[in-house]
């Protein structure tokens, strides 16, 4: 279970730098698992009128990210160590959305998977599955 600080924390903590400047929201967290949503502006798209990979690979990372800090406390960072992602088909649409959950957690090595999908007509589609490898590193080791 999250308690309501730790939650605000993560919400707060996810939506800043990068991660806000592409517009990435926090919509769902519980043990082990995080949302997040981007509204799709014209910024986002590419020159074929697709939403860029770079976003799509940027909102499965940082989500895979958060998914696996719910799990640790505070007194942890996490770091990606690697991540692999397979683009199904063009993202089109007003929305993104990435679910992330962990799928093998340790106590210093975690992996998490993204889905993400494009929201269109009312209708979601898979786009895009990575998976992450993630490291829980002390934070007295990044001072």
């Amino acid at each position: 279970m999250i308690d309501d600080e730790r939650r605000l924390y993560l919400k707060s903590h996810y939506e800043q730098g990068f991660p806000a400047f592409c517009g990435l929201e926090v919509k769902l967290m519980s043990l082990g698992y995080f949302e997040a949503h981007v509204e799709v502006r014209p910024e986002h798209m590419q020159q074929d009128g697709f939403v860029h990979a770079g976003l799509i690979a940027t909102l499965a990372d940082h989500t895979a990210g958060y998914a696996a800090y719910t799990t640790v406390s505070e007194a942890f960072a996490i770091l990606t160590v690697e991540f692999k992602i397979n683009y199904f088909k063009p993202a089109v649409g007003q929305k993104l959305i990435c679910r992330s959950r962990v799928i093998n957690g340790g106590k210093k090595i975690i992996v998490s998977e993204s889905e993400v999908f494009s929201v269109g007509n009312a209708q979601e589609k898979l786009v895009s599955k990575a998976t992450v490898t993630l490291m829980a590193v002390p934070m007295s080791e990044l001072e």
